[in-house]
């Protein structure tokens, strides 16, 4: 099941991502620990436990269908928090 692990290693480094360009951001414009910063870094991780969650529910009826459905849980909500980053710097 390679598809499964690639897409526990895409949610992985999207969402690392996402949290590492945080702390540049921040350390960029000389503000540590900002609470907005805190609040993107705050929805990531609790979006990556659920997408993991859902890759490792195995009760579903279409597996293949259930797996799209979580990468384009994926895109979203990663295009939402780099929208929040954006805002941010």
């Amino acid at each position: 099941m390679a598809n499964i692990r690639d897409l526990k290693k895409d949610i992985n480094y999207v969402l690392g991502d996402i949290i590492e360009a945080v702390y540049i951001v921040d350390a960029a414009n000389n503000k540590p620990d900002s609470k907005e910063g805190a609040k993107i870094i705050d929805g990531a991780i609790e979006a990556f436990d659920a997408l993991i969650a859902k890759v490792n529910k195995r009760d579903v009826e279409n597996r293949r269908a259930h797996l799209k459905e979580v990468r384009e849980e994926l895109e979203k909500k990663s295009k939402n928090l780099v929208d929040q980053l954006n805002k941010l710097g």
